[in-house]
Order: C-alpha cells, then structure tokens, then sequence
C-alpha cells in the first residue's frame, strides 16, 4: 500500500520543494520510500496507477513527469511540460488521449500531449481555476473558477469550442467532482455549500446540499453505492446518500410586503404610511422560497431533501406541513480534527485520505458508512 505526498507549510500556504511516497511496512506503519527534492515548490500533483506515472505542478508553472519504479523505491524523470507562467493549481492525467490537461494563476487552462511533450491548445478563463474535471466520453473539460463560475469546454486535438458557462455559488468554485454515469457535475465553495448539476438531464436542475460551517476544500464521489463525500476547512467528512429523489430549493420571491400577513416591509413607505404601521424586515422561507416577515417565519426546520441537512428558516405554513420522515436526514456527519485540503477515496478499499494545513495525512475506513 502506497501513498504519495507534497507537504504543504500550513499558514503561508506556501508548498515544500520535495515530494515522497509512503509505503505501508509490516509494522503496520507507513514510512517515506522515495524523498525527492524538486526544484520548486509543488502546488499540485496527478497519480495514475497503471502506468504508475506522476504529475508534479510546479510554482514555477512547470509540469514535470515522473514513472514510478513497481517497488515504489524509485522515481524517473520522464519529461517537463512549460504549461504555465505561474503556479500550476490543478492536474489532470487522461490515459485514454494521453492528454495531460492543467490550469494556473496565469488564468489559462492548456492540454498537452503526454507522448511528444507538445502543446495542444489553451483557454483563458475568467479567474483563477480551482476544480478541473474530464469526461473521456464527450471530451468535456470542466473548470470552476474562484469567481463562482464553472466553464464547459469541448476538446479536440488542437482546438477547443466554449459549450457553456454558469453559477450558482455566491463564493469562488473550490472543488468539482464528475460521475461520468450519472453524468452529473458537484461543485464545492467557500460559500460552504455543494451544488449538484445534471448535466445529462438538460434541465437545468441543479439541487444544493447545506452541510458544512466553512469553505468546501474537496469532493469525491463512489460510484457504486451513489455518495458523495465532502470535505471542509470546518475539519468535517460529510457523506450525502445521492440515491434519494433530492428536490430543488425554490427561487425566493419579490415583495413589498409579507406575503403570509401582508404587513410592509421596512422599505415599503407608501404602505407604512397608510396602514400607519412600522415596517418590518424580510426574511425567505427556504421551503416555499415567499417573502415573509419574522413573525410569520419564527420556526426552524432541516428540510434533508432540499439539501438543508441544518436547521433552516421556515415559515409557519411550511413548518407545519414538514412530516417526521422528510426531516430524516440524508447524510452522516464526521470530525476530522484538521482543516482539509486534500482527500483521495479508494473506492476498491473503502478507504479515504486525508492532508490537511497541521501537514497531517489520515487514512480512514469508511467502508461502514460509504457501503
């Protein structure tokens, strides 16, 4: 059992310049086999076992490529790729198109080909990429961004041609996570949610999922059992049942006054002045989505399959109308004790890894709860 690392310095957020891989020994503990040094810092990194070759962002911009040995003793210097003009944020290895696929600080996201070095085409995004995702069938890539927008691109050789772009997050894309079957997208935030977007339905459906205290930092997803793990800078593991018909949260509703009562709302003169009432401030039933006032919206309720696994406002009528079994909740919450940045589930183990700002990696089961 392997593992591989590039330690992060936690507070300045500045990466170290070696790279190691961790081998589980018979003590049952897991000990450094490989200690490289890099020329710079590494920002990010992609591992493809089956070739068993590695991926190293640099702060430089560099790529460089590496070929793991079969003991996993040994690193060999394949080829270095001139990708960027800043630090690399985000990798990814296509084996299918032995394509090697990235985004920077310089705002460009680029392909190579991983057999010739060369370089295939580009794209300026609007911000700084923070998720990359690939679906081999469509030759989609898919790019979140820190301004909150996701970006759709279909590849070609050596060109590629704008799909779409779109937003739901009121804080920068932090992670995406793609279920080629299902053909959905996840998309984290520092806005502390998740997004779900089916792509496949052509609906336009996007369901939200409200379940951590601070900024999604990863996403992973089993395909076989439909649960989505989400991890935060809150230090909590969230696994979200995704097998469950998940509704839509409304779009909250314009008003000059509450629409439960029909007193004005602060702003509404013409209405304060002949009702000679004061006005009052608005709130939004996040069930119903309607403007109301926080008399006729005093009661709190988590609504799991709106994706509220957290008390919420309602309104009354709402809160009322919420049976025991739609509060059942939809996912399981745990503490990691670290501020996430990094996850990795092995889906054929069961198991999740986890590195975090304390320059800690756990390894966890999850096999009784992603089963």
């Amino acid at each position: 059992m392997w593992y591989i690392s590039s330690y992060y310095r936690g507070i300045s957020g500045q990466c170290s310049m070696t790279v190691r891989v961790w081998l589980k020994r018979d003590s049952g503990q897991y000990w450094p086999s490989i200690y490289h040094a890099m020329p710079s810092p590494c920002s990010c990194m992609s591992f493809n076992p089956e070739t068993r070759r590695l991926s190293i962002g640099l702060d430089n911009g560099t790529i460089s490529e590496f070929i793991l040995s079969e003991d996993y003793n040994k690193m060999t210097p394949v080829k270095n790729y001139q990708a960027h003009q800043s630090r690399v944020t985000m990798i990814l290895f296509v084996l299918e198109l032995e394509w090697v696929l990235s985004t920077g600080q310089d705002k460009q996201f680029a392909w190579h080909c991983s057999e010739s070095g060369q370089r295939l085409g580009g794209y300026r995004t609007s911000a700084v990429a923070s998720g990359l995702q690939f679906d081999v069938e469509t030759r989609h890539v898919f790019i979140g961004d820190h301004s909150g927008q996701v970006t759709i691109l279909k590849l070609e050789r050596e060109n590629c041609t704008l799909v779409t772009t779109f937003r739901g997050h009121t804080g920068g894309v932090t992670a995406l996570c793609w279920d080629p079957v299902q053909r959905v997208l996840f998309s984290g935030s520092s806005d502390h949610s998740v997004i779900m977007w089916d792509i496949g339905g052509r609906k336009g459906t996007a369901i939200e999922l409200q379940g951590h205290n601070d900024k999604v930092q990863a996403l992973s997803y089993a395909q076989h059992t439909r649960q989505l793990i989400s991890c935060g800078g809150d230090g909590g593991i969230v696994v979200w049942n995704m097998d469950v018909e998940r509704q839509e949260t409304p779009e909250w509703l314009d008003s000059d006054s509450c629409q439960k009562c029909d007193q004005p709302f602060f702003w509404n003169f013409k209405q304060m002045w002949d009702s000679k009432k004061i006005g009052l401030r608005q709130h939004h039933c996040r069930k119903c989505g309607k403007a109301v006032c926080g008399k006729c919206s005093s009661k709190r309720s988590s609504i799991p399959l709106m994706g509220f696994e957290f008390e919420v406002r309602v309104c009354d009528s709402c809160h009322e109308a919420i049976t025991d079994e739609e509060r059942a909740p939809t996912a399981t919450f745990h503490d990691s004790k670290h501020n996430i940045v990094h996850v990795h589930f092995d889906a054929t183990r069961g198991w999740l890894l986890t590195s975090g700002t304390d320059k800690v990696i756990k390894l966890w089961d999850m096999t009784p709860v992603v089963s």
